[in-house]
């Protein structure tokens, strides 16, 4: 039996055996961002299947965008809101006590309903669009936390447009909607103006200030949205907002892959399930699926090598893509891109790049793939049968599974001697068609630590095998 992480949450252990990880909470904007244009507008069988995909995908909360006021509007908030079960659900709500009706109306019957007070607390947006001083800003949050407060036991005050007011102001904001009743406070860089060091220090700052949750709001007009997650978080922030398709914000996507690949040195995790995002962006967002696709299609392409390129060709590709290898790895590169080119006739850069990680800068193979034969189908029983080398003697392995890929996980383990827990396990396409090349990214567990190897081939089994063998080698390797 092998064994996957959980959603890709990570747990650190001590050694008195207390869990030191800090579960980040991350909430999710994109049905809010979406109403703010952007994109085309979503019908109701397509918020309905968003919003249940992101409660899938392993988000804590999920926010919606403001009652219009409607009866057709209010009867869609609510439907959703109620399909998310234990999900909190949130909803901003609007600047008086009608507005507020509304938005209470739309979620009362959530399980953890949550109203969200959004003011700006910069000069320019306060005067520009509420026309107000400071001081009338602080009164009108006081309200309206208040209000919010007496009627929703979960209250969110947003302070919008942030990193461009006061440091000082922001903390003032933030204490006061504290006093008012607010159990949270989010921290916005609207304007995408913050580098990381910047936007950790105002997160400290708030969060110095007032006894309630801080979440952090990042922009990525710059870039540097995971940048400031991460610092924000480092700086005390109790969770992040992030968005599965919008760009102007954190990536769900891309906050995930940080928890997994860094969260442990890190000392941080969250409940983001990656393959339930990608599952998200492919069921629930088609059009920005394919979008995405397109564009990594044509950066794929940007390079393309045949099964006719020389040595000194590949080399020349693989430093521009910034890699500067050993003659040993260039060796090790070009062998195994002729083994590929062979069956798929054309390599593009996220094909070589893949190469590269499976191929060079790696450790000295004890184990090396011979043959392997794979039998499967849905009347049978998978069957593996594998020969590898070790030190020039050949071993051989037959073995069954739940599938082919199980099956040849279980055979090399006859082979080996040695059961290994399987901590990770991912395998994606990385081109398109039938021809398309498959990469398999593995982590093996051993007294405690972990080691990842990475397979590529245009057989998805022979790349999870692949993998597998690679992060087989390392064990060994440190062993010896």
């Amino acid at each position: 039996m092998f064994c996957f992480s959980r959603k890709g949450e990570i747990l650190s252990i001590s050694k008195e055996g207390e869990c030191k990880m800090k579960n980040v909470y991350v909430s999710d904007i994109t049905l809010a961002a979406a109403a703010k244009g952007g994109r085309k507008a979503m019908s109701f069988r397509e918020k309905l299947a968003l919003a249940q995909n992101l409660r899938s995908a392993g988000v804590d909360s999920v926010e919606l965008p403001a009652c219009s006021g409607s009866k057709e509007d209010e009867v869609v908030l609510r439907t959703i809101a109620t399909s998310l079960g234990g999900c909190k659900v949130s909803i901003p709500v609007g600047d008086g006590d009608e507005s507020l009706a509304a938005a209470w109306s739309c979620i009362r019957s959530a399980a953890k309903p949550c109203l969200r007070v959004q003011l700006p607390v910069s000069t320019v947006q306060m005067e520009y669009s509420y026309h107000m001083k400071a001081p009338k800003m602080l009164e009108k949050i006081a309200f309206l936390c208040k209000k919010a407060a007496e009627i929703c036991p979960e209250v969110e005050f947003v302070a919008l447009d942030a990193t461009r007011a006061e440091a000082g102001f922001v903390s003032e904001c933030c204490r006061t909607a504290c006093e008012s009743g607010a159990t949270a406070v989010t921290v916005c860089d609207d304007a995408g103006c913050c580098f990381p060091d910047e936007f950790a220090a105002l997160i400290a700052e708030v969060k110095g200030c007032c006894g309630a949750k801080v979440f952090a709001q990042p922009s990525d007009a710059l870039s540097m949205a995971a940048a400031c997650a991460v610092e924000a978080i480092k700086a005390g922030a109790d969770g992040v907002k992030t968005a599965v398709s919008n760009k102007s914000y954190l990536s769900a996507e891309v906050f995930a892959d940080i928890c997994r690949a860094k969260g442990a040195s890190l000392g941080f995790a969250c409940k983001l399930d990656v393959m339930g995002i990608h599952r998200l962006l492919s069921e629930a967002l088609p059009e920005e699926a394919a979008e995405q696709a397109a564009a990594e299609e044509v950066k794929a392409n940007s390079a393309l090598l045949g099964a006719q390129s020389t040595l000194t060709e590949v080399i020349a590709a693989v430093r521009e893509l910034g890699y500067e290898l050993s003659s040993e790895d260039n060796g090790k590169v070009y062998e195994e891109f002729r083994r590929v080119a062979a069956k798929k006739g054309s390599i593009g850069s996220r094909e070589l790049e893949a190469i590269v990680a499976g191929a060079a800068m790696q450790v000295p193979s004890t184990y090396h793939v011979i043959s392997y034969v794979v039998n499967s189908g849905n009347v049978m029983t998978a069957t593996a049968n594998l020969t590898l080398e070790r030190n020039g003697e050949k071993l051989s392995g037959v073995s069954t599974g739940d599938g082919p890929i199980d099956a040849a996980f279980h055979a090399i383990e006859q082979i080996i001697g040695h059961h290994y827990e399987l901590d990770d396990f991912r395998i994606q396409a990385i081109t398109k068609g039938r021809e398309a090349l498959g990469s398999s990214l593995i982590r093996l567990r051993d007294g405690g630590r972990l080691y990842s190897g990475n397979g590529v081939s245009t057989d998805i089994v022979g790349a999870c095998i692949r993998a597998y063998i690679n992060a087989l080698n390392k064990i060994v390797y440190e062993e010896k």
